[in-house]
């Protein structure tokens, strides 16, 4: 006979542990709850400068905390540490902020199966904000110090800095290890969307693995307007648009044409990218491709930045396409190497779609105008010597004798060393 209740998951662990769980389940909640522990970060190990790196184990303590009790106001100089649940994965706490600690085995669980240490998880989303969730302890603090600082940042959701909301707020401790944590009052979370996995960095940086959906919010997403719901689309960024009146705890969406730096890697969505340039005059008007603002036939990835490199450190960039490749730029448009440059083609047109003129193989006819030259030289040196011809035309010869002589003589600086057609 099975127990007859409505409640289950947590509703159940609340509110029916006597009926749905026997003693035995009881014990072991008890047990879970009293592994886990919230704790606030007083000090960390980032590298090599923490005075207690060679301590807590070099390079093995990197990442490790020393934690105070959330609710006390004792302080102690010999604080407990705990070490990174997730070794694979580098997420670490502030200064003030909170975590979760498990008290798991240890290294030494091989000798003694009752040796264990404290794991600590991420950060606890006390603000729910991706920049920081420090929340500092306020028993050490004075009442009207407290007062003053948090009334507002609790009822907005975030700490936002100002020159006395959170004067004295530490978010990077005594020791300072691993660098200087500068709090910035403007960086925004990403606006989820139903199904959406997204990570996020503590400075505006982020990684969307989402799709097309149709959101009733006021912050929308540039990249639903076109495809089914459920189209999948990964958005990576780096950095937020810069404005220093933004508030932090307002969702943004990202926006191609704002952030600094995006991937968009796409499936059906068409993403409204303004291109530095659209300019496809060299290319045959019946294969012009689309814009990439308008491109909804498909599948594409799409890299937008003040500044794009790509580099082979040892072997090649190999670029391909079923149809164009449009190289266009506002300024100049180089191509150099150290060896040789070859364009091989059908038609190869010099100057626009429309060229219609050929270009001359340089070799060949050098070699049959050095033949006429040569005739020309011999005749006209005839000519002038003969003494039946008018002294004008025997002037006149000798100027194109000696016109074809130094044409003869420079013959080998006419054709290209460089440049060879074929």
């Amino acid at each position: 006979m099975g127990v007859n209740n409505s409640k289950f998951g947590i509703s159940a662990l609340k509110n029916n542990t006597s009926g749905f769980f026997n003693s035995s389940d009881s014990e072991s909640i008890e047990n879970l709850k009293r592994q886990m522990l919230p704790v606030r970060v007083i000090d960390i190990v980032l590298d090599e400068s923490h005075p207690d790196f060679i301590k807590l184990g070099s390079w093995t303590s990197i990442g490790t905390i020393r934690f105070e009790d959330i609710n006390s106001s004792r302080s102690t100089e010999d604080k407990p540490i705990a070490k990174p649940l997730f070794p694979q994965l580098k997420n670490p706490p502030l200064i003030n902020e909170i975590v979760l600690l498990f008290q798991l085995p240890d290294k030494n669980m091989g000798g003694d199966d009752t040796s264990k240490d404290y794991y600590y998880l991420n950060t606890v989303s006390i603000w729910n904000n991706p920049h920081h969730n420090a929340y500092p302890n306020v028993y050490r603090y004075s009442a009207k110090e407290s007062k003053k600082q948090d009334n507002q940042a609790v009822e907005e959701g975030i700490p936002l800095q100002t020159e006395k909301s959170i004067e004295g707020l530490d978010l990077n401790g005594p020791n300072n290890t691993g660098g200087t944590f500068i709090e910035k009052s403007n960086v925004r979370p990403i606006m989820p969307y139903s199904g959406d996995n997204i990570l996020e960095s503590r400075w505006g940086s982020s990684i969307r693995l989402g799709s097309t959906i149709k959101s009733p919010s006021l912050y929308l997403n540039k990249w639903s307007g076109y495809g089914d719901e459920g189209d999948p689309i990964l958005v990576i960024k780096n950095g937020q648009i810069s404005n220093e009146n933004d508030i932090g705890y307002l969702p943004i969406a990202e926006d191609i044409n704002q952030d600094p730096s995006s991937i968009y890697m796409t499936s059906t969505q068409n993403i409204p990218i303004s291109a530095s340039s659209i300019n496809y005059t060299a290319i045959s008007n019946n294969q012009i491709p689309t814009y990439p603002s308008s491109y909804t036939s498909g599948s594409q990835i799409i890299l937008n930045s003040e500044r794009l490199v790509l580099n082979s450190t040892k072997d090649s960039i190999l670029l391909s396409s079923q149809k164009i490749i449009n190289l266009a730029s506002l300024g100049d448009l180089g191509l150099a190497s150290r060896k040789a440059i070859t364009l091989e083609a059908d038609d190869i047109n010099l100057g626009g779609t429309n060229s219609s003129q050929p270009a001359v193989l340089g070799e060949t006819f050098l070699q049959n105008l050095r033949s006429l030259t040569v005739a020309i030289q011999g005749f006209a040196k005839a000519l002038s010597a003969d003494p039946k011809v008018l002294p004008t035309t025997a002037q006149l010869a000798s100027r194109l004798e000696q016109k074809a002589t130094e044409f003869n003589k420079n013959y080998d600086n006419y054709s290209s060393k460089k440049v060879k057609l074929g």
